[in-house]
C-alpha cells in the first residue's frame, strides 16, 4: 500500500520527505521517489527497491528545494521500476497517488489522441497528464485539479505540486485516507499522521471527496462540489497508538472507514483494469486438474470461506468444502488426490488453522494460504501465498481484513474459473469489472454511517438479535451476529433465512430486532417470503437491500438501509460493511471496550 508525504517548508524538503517515507514503510512497497521544486522546475529522484536505494541516490545526486512530495509504491499497474515509480510528472505538474483509477485506460486513450506522451505503465500517470491538459487549456492549478478530480473513477488519495508555484500543494481524497499538518509557516501532507509525527502535532483530515489547497501560511479545504468547508484541526499525541487512530474514536471505526482503500489495494495486485483479467500469483498447480478445494479457517475468516464456497462452486465449478479449523483435523478428514487446501487467517499465526494446514499437508494436499502477514508461519509453510493488503488491523474485531479476504477470494475464484474453462474471457471481464467497482461503492456505503448510528440506539436496547440471509448473504448474517456479540455483548444469532421455520421463528416477538440481508439476487423472492413471516409474528425488521429491494419490501420493515445496486457476486463484500457499522455503533452506545472486547485476543495462537 502506497505511502504519501508532502511538505511546504523553510528548509530542505528532501531529508524530511525521506524520513516521512521511512515512517510509512510498514505499508509495504517496492519503489520510492521524491520530487521538489528547484528554481521553479520539477526535479525528481526515483529508485526501484527499498528506501535505502533512494537514500543512496540522494547522497550522490542531492535534491534541493523547500517544497516537495514523496511516495512509496506498491506495484499495481506496471512492474516495479524507476519509470513506474512515483512521483509522476510532466513539465507542469508532479503528483503521487494511493489507490486505483478505474477509468485510467479511457483517460489515457483520450489524452494520447491529443498528443500527450505517456512514459509509464501506471494508472497514476493518466491523472498527471489530465491535470497537465487542463493547465495547457489555461486553467490555474486549483481549477485544473478540481476539474480533473471530477473525471476520476475509483478510490484514491493524491498530492500534487506545480512548476512555478513554490508555495502550493494540493491534496485530494476519495476512499483513501489523507491528513494535512500545520507547522510554523510550514504545511504538510501525509497518508496518516504517523508520517508527520516529527514535524507537527496539529493535524486535520480530509473527509470523503475533499481536496485541500496548501501554502506556507495555511490550508483551505473544499468539498467535492468545490464549496469551501472547515475541517477540525486536532492536537495529536506522539505515541503511535494515538496517532494511528487519526480523527476516529476507535481503531475499529478507523479500520471500517479504510475499507474502500484497502479493498482497492488488494484488487490492484490481482486484477488488471485494462484487460479486465485476473492475474493470480503462482499457485504451483494446474487448476484444470483440481479435484476439490478444502477451506480451513476460524471465526470471521471461516465466514469468508463460506462465501468463497459459493463462488468456487458456482463460478469455477469445483466441489468445495469449508471446515472450522479447530474441528477439521480431529474428524480424520479424507482428502482426495489432486486437492487444494486453502487456509485463511489475518495474522497467519492462528494455531488451529496452522494445525489444519499441517494435517492437510500429511494428506498430500497442495496448500495455499490467504494471509495479511506475508512473513507469518502459515505463509512460510504453504506452497503458495495469496495476500490481502489490509495493512495493520489493530481492532480485535476483524473488519477490513474480512472484506479484503472476500475480495482476494473472489479474484481467486474468477481466476481459477477462467483457467479451467468454466467461464470465458467475456464473463471474466464482466466479473472483474464488478469487482473493480467495489471500492467506490464501499465509499458510498460508508455514507450511511449516521443513519446506522441512529439505528444502533434501538439495537443497543435489545437482549437478542437475529440476522437472516440466503446464499452468499447467509455467511454475512453469521458475520453480523458475530460482530455484535464480540463487541456489544448482545446475544445474536445468524441463520439461513430458509431455516427460520425450523426453530428460530419461535424466538420472534416485538422485542427482537431481525436484520434481514437481502440484495436483489436470484434468491430475493425467497428471502422476501421469510421477511413477511417475521412481520406476521410482530418481529421488528431492519432491512438491508438496494433500491429495487427497498421498493419492494421497505413498507414492511421498521427500518431500511438502501445500499448501492451491484452484481450479486460482489454483494457480500459491500453488505459486510453496514453490519460492521451497526455492531460498532451499538457497542459505543453500550459503553463497551470496542477495540479490546473482553476475553478476546487479536491473534489466537493457542488451541
Amino acid at each position: 500500500m502506497c505511502g504519501i508525504v508532502g511538505i511546504i517548508g523553510k528548509g530542505l524538503a528532501a531529508p524530511l520527505l525521506l524520513d516521512g517515507l521511512k515512517r510509512l514503510e510498514y505499508r509495504g512497497y517496492d519503489s520510492a521517489g521524491i520530487a521538489t521544486l528547484v528554481d521553479g522546475r520539477i526535479e525528481r529522484r526515483r529508485a526501484e527497491g527499498k528506501l535505502a536505494a533512494l537514500s543512496a541516490l540522494l547522497e550522490t545526486d542531492p535534491l534541493p528545494g523547500t517544497t516537495g512530495i514523496g511516495h512509496t509504491r506498491w506495484a499495481t499497474h506496471g512492474a516495479p521500476s524507476e519509470s513506474n515509480a512515483h512521483p509522476h510528472a510532466t513539465g507542469r505538474v508532479a503528483l503521487v497517488h494511493n489507490g486505483i483509477i478505474e477509468n485510467h485506460a479511457e483517460l489515457r486513450g483520450e489524452l494520447q489522441a491529443k498528443g500527450h506522451l505517456f512514459r509509464s505503465q501506471t494508472d497514476t500517470e493518466a491523472v498527471a497528464q489530465l491535470v497537465d491538459r487542463y493547465l495547457q487549456d489555461g486553467l490555474d492549478p486549483v481549477a485544473a485539479t478540481a476539474r480533473a478530480l471530477k473525471r476520476l473513477h475509483g478510490a484514491f488519495a493524491l498530492a500534487l505540486m506545480f512548476a512555478g508555484h513554490p508555495d502550493l500543494l494540493i491534496a485530494a481524497r476519495r476512499g483513501s485516507p489523507l491528513a494535512v499538518g500545520f507547522g510554523d509557516a510550514e504545511t504538510y501532507i501525509g497518508s496518516d499522521a504517523l508520517a508527520l509525527a516529527p514535524l507537527t502535532q496539529q493535524i486535520a483530515y480530509l473527509e470523503e471527496g475533499d481536496y485541500a489547497v496548501l501554502n506556507g501560511a495555511g490550508v483551505r479545504f473544499f468539498d467535492e462540489n468545490d464549496r469551501p468547508v472547515a475541517r477540525e484541526v486536532k492536537q495529536t499525541a506522539l505515541s503511535g497508538a494515538a496517532i494511528g487512530k487519526g480523527n476516529y474514536r476507535h481503531f475499529m471505526q478507523k479500520e471500517i472507514h479504510e475499507q474502500p482503500a484497502v479493498i482497492g489495494d488488494t484488487l490492484t495486485q490481482l486484477v488488471d483494469p485494462g484487460t479486465r483479467a485476473v492475474a493470480l500469483p503462482p499457485l504451483g498447480l494446474d487448476p484444470r486438474l483440481l479435484s476439490r478445494i478444502t477451506i480451513m479457517a476460524c471465526g470471521t475468516s471461516y465466514y469468508a470461506g463460506m462465501v468463497a464456497r459459493y463462488w468456487f462452486e458456482q463460478i469455477a465449478r469445483i466441489p468445495t468444502e469449508v471446515d472450522i479449523a479447530s474441528e477439521f483435523r480431529y474428524r480424520g478428514a479424507i482428502l482426495p488426490p489432486g486437492g487444494l487446501a486453502l487456509c485463511i487467517s489475518q495474522s497467519g499465526e492462528t494455531a488451529d488453522t496452522l494445525a489444519a494446514l499441517r494435517y492437510a499437508r500429511t494428506q498430500g494436499q497442495r496448500v495455499v494460504s490467504l494471509v495479511n502477514v506475508p512473513e507469518s508461519s502459515m505463509a512460510r509453510e504453504s506452497d503458495a501465498v495469496l495476500r490481502t493488503l489490509a495493512g495493520p488491523e489493530i481492532g480485535v474485531a476483524s473488519t477490513k481484513a474480512f472484506t479484503t479476504q472476500l475480495t482476494a477470494l473472489a479474484c481467486l475464484a474468477v481466476g481459477i474459473a477462467r483457467a479451467r474453462g468454466a467461464i470465458h474471457a467475456a464473463e471474466e471481464a464482466r466479473l472483474t469489472a464488478a469487482l473493480l467497482e467495489v471500492p467506490e461503492r464501499a465509499a458510498e456505503v460508508l455514507g450511511h454511517d449516521e443513519a446506522i448510528e441512529k439505528l444502533a440506539a434501538e439495537v443497543a436496547e435489545a437482549r437478542d438479535v437475529l440476522f437472516l440471509g440466503r446464499g452468499t448473504a447467509y455467511p454475512i448474517a453469521l458475520e453480523g451476529a458475530l460482530k455484535l456479540k464480540e463487541i456489544s455483548y448482545i446475544h445474536a444469532e445468524g441463520y439461513a433465512a430458509g431455516e427460520m421455520k425450523h426453530g428460530p421463528i419461535a424466538l420472534i416477538d416485538e422485542r427482537v430486532p431481525v436484520i434481514v440481508i437481502a440484495p436483489t439476487d436470484a434468491l430475493f423472492e425467497k428471502t422476501a417470503s421469510n421477511l413477511e413471516e417475521v412481520v406476521a409474528r410482530k418481529g421488528r425488521v431492519i432491512f438491508l437491500s438496494d433500491a429495487q429491494g427497498a421498493g419492494r419490501l421497505s413498507a414492511l420493515a421498521a427500518r431500511t438501509i438502501v445500499l448501492p445496486r451491484v452484481d450479486p457476486v460482489v454483494a457480500p463484500i459491500l453488505y459486510a460493511i453496514p453490519v460492521q457499522l451497526l455492531a460498532y455503533h451499538t457497542a459505543v452506545k453500550r459503553g463497551t471496550d470496542v477495540d479490546q472486547p473482553r476475553n478476546l485476543a487479536k491473534s489466537v495462537t493457542v488451541e
